[in-house]
């Protein structure tokens, strides 16, 4: 017999399937929406570190460099060379390269960037500001690298005046300048935007903070320069090292080859020093100093540019030249705004 209304248990029965049903499609959005976020999570960029060491002997008429490998994290990759013009080349520290989990070819700052185009002369320029030639520099490692930063969306732990990436710029200014190594910094800001239930971060790339290592103050010594990164590094530089007579470097300090070279260097006459014995120098100090850890040392001169001693495990790859840029176009590219 039909009935024109549903009994009582017919109705708890139609209840209890809506119900099962309603819970069915909730589980699968919130697993859906798990996966989405864990999706999304997993796609991210991350950055892989660089940490180390950088320490120049600017000698007479050559520059001396050495880059030594102290890794930062677990997978940290090498500190890299860069050639950045015909008279300038970069030491890379912090995020150098980065990698999508869907793509196995690693984006490395070191390689596919165009060689900055002519020399610009010193000119005026505000205090706090870097002459327009380094800016140019610092200028084309900022374009490649805030589109990256800019895909970080989560919380990272760096102080406020960390940098997290360090180029450090080594050699011949224009004119009669001579030698030059700067310290380039590049820090981010960080700002949580509305979120539904996750955190989600803005990350903005500020514009390179340069700080010169040399030529020194005038009348002041010349003597080794260093630099590090993270910049808390502890331990004792080379010069610090030289002039405590440090039993880790003692072979190097009393060998009677580098006799004229140490004078130089604890006399604060480095410039003074030979270049030939200089590399030796560097060539059997450097190995006492990085232990296991991987090095590479090369020297630039004004002449010839840059030649390895030791030389890294791949070949440095030279910036190419603006094949778009009309011969006569200014130097100098639009600044960036912060």
């Amino acid at each position: 017999m039909l009935r024109p209304f549903p009994t009582r248990a017919s109705q708890w029965r139609i209840r209890f399937r809506l119900l099962i049903l309603a819970c069915f499609f909730l589980l699968s959005f919130l697993a859906a929406a798990t996966s989405a976020l864990a999706q999304d999570r997993d796609d991210e960029i991350v950055a892989n570190l660089a940490g180390g060491r950088v320490i120049v002997h600017v000698a007479k008429e050559a520059i001396i460099f050495a880059a030594i490998d102290q890794p930062v994290e677990a997978h940290s990759i090498p500190p890299r060379v860069a050639g950045v013009d015909s008279s300038h080349i970069g030491v890379l520290f912090g995020a150098s390269e980065w990698r999508m989990p869907a793509d196995p070819k690693p984006i490395r700052l070191d390689r596919n960037f165009q060689r900055v185009g002519g020399r610009v002369p010193n000119a005026d320029y505000a205090p706090g500001e870097a002459e327009p030639d380094l800016e140019l520099m610092g200028t084309v490692f900022l374009e490649k690298l805030r589109p990256l930063v800019g895909q970080l969306h989560h919380k990272l732990d760096f102080a406020p005046d960390e940098p997290i990436f360090q180029m450090v710029l080594i050699g011949y200014a224009p004119g009669d300048y001579g030698p030059e190594v700067w310290v380039a910094e590049y820090r981010m800001e960080q700002e949580q935007v509305s979120t539904r239930g996750r955190e989600y971060w803005q990350t903005r790339l500020l514009r390179p903070h340069f700080t010169q290592l040399y030529p020194p103050e005038k009348h002041a010594p010349h003597t080794l320069v260093e630099s590090r990164y993270p910049p808390g590094m502890k331990g004792p530089t080379l010069e610090e090292m030289i002039k405590s007579n440090d039993p880790r470097i003692s072979s190097a300090l009393q060998n009677a080859r580098f006799e004229k070279v140490l004078e130089n260097l604890r006399g604060g006459t480095a410039q003074k020093a030979v270049p030939a014995d200089s590399v030796e120098f560097m060539r059997a100090a450097v190995p006492l100093i990085a232990g296991n850890a991987s090095y590479v040392i090369g020297t630039m001169d004004d002449q010839h540019g840059l030649n390895w001693v030791v030389p890294p495990s791949e070949p440095v790859e030279k910036a190419e030249e603006d094949k778009n840029r009309p011969p006569g176009a200014p130097t100098l590219r639009r600044p960036i705004k912060p």
